[in-house]
């Protein structure tokens, strides 16, 4: 009797897409008047971009960080990261791995090891222009990669995040040792809402930690990013004294 061996199909891991993400910098980065485009490095030798924006007497740093297959200077994205300076917060906006155009939120995972990573040389980077605090400022899937690398035992320390549009619930929020804000519009998606009650109790016991839903606001804050900037900041100067 022959026995017949079933091979179960393979399933495709999600790969970051280097060639979108190079496009994106070729396309953005002749066009940033607000700040400078740098280069990190990974432990791979594989370098990113990011958009470094100072400022005069900078009371900490904030590493900006965009949301699903975009850029560092996308949308609410640009106004994060050139408006704080004003206020006294150099940022670094970082380009975080990408995929294909059409790929959906849920293929992402496989990604957040690298993204983490980039995370940490971009907190080291802050660090490195003499900033002794440093925040973090999310957006969307952005603000779900942070949460990944804020759960890992040996991230670089933090001293606040801003988690703008977060989908869900936080992962592991015992592990975060900074405090948060959690950040939404009233008129934000259906799974940012859906979880802004959980999120809210997850973060009840952190010091320092609070919800502000934006009135009218939807998941992108457009027209409003002004009121963006300006709650952000308002947290930011009562964490980052």
């Amino acid at each position: 009797m022959l026995a017949v061996a079933l091979l179960a199909p393979a399933i495709a891991v999600a790969q970051a897409d280097y060639a979108r993400e190079q496009r994106w910098a070729d396309e953005i980065t002749p066009a940033i008047v607000v700040g400078d485009p740098v280069h990190l490095e990974l432990k791979s030798g594989r370098k990113f971009l990011a958009v470094w924006t100072p400022a005069a007497k900078a009371r900490a740093g904030v590493v900006v960080v965009h949301g699903l297959g975009v850029h560092p200077d996308w949308g609410l994205i640009n106004p994060i990261r050139s408006r704080l300076p004003e206020r006294g917060y150099a940022t670094l906006s970082v380009q975080m791995p990408v995929l294909a155009a059409e790929a959906r939120g849920d293929r992402y995972p496989p990604l957040f090891p690298e993204a983490a990573e980039r995370l940490a040389a971009a907190v080291a980077y802050v660090r490195s222009k003499g900033l002794a605090k440093v925040a973090i400022v999310s957006h969307s899937l952005g603000s779900r990669m942070t949460n990944h690398f804020l759960n890992r035992a040996e991230v670089a320390r933090i001293d606040a995040w801003v988690a703008i549009g977060l989908s869900g619930e936080f992962t592991r929020p015992q592990t975060f040792r900074a405090p948060v804000l959690d950040l939404h519009g009233e008129r934000d998606l259906p799974a940012v809402l859906a979880g802004a009650k959980p999120r809210a109790a997850a973060i009840r016991g952190i010091r320092g930690s609070g919800q502000v839903q934006v009135a009218g606001a939807d998941h992108f804050f457009a027209g409003m990013e002004s009121e963006l900037v300006r709650q952000t900041a308002l947290f930011l100067d009562r964490r980052l004294k």
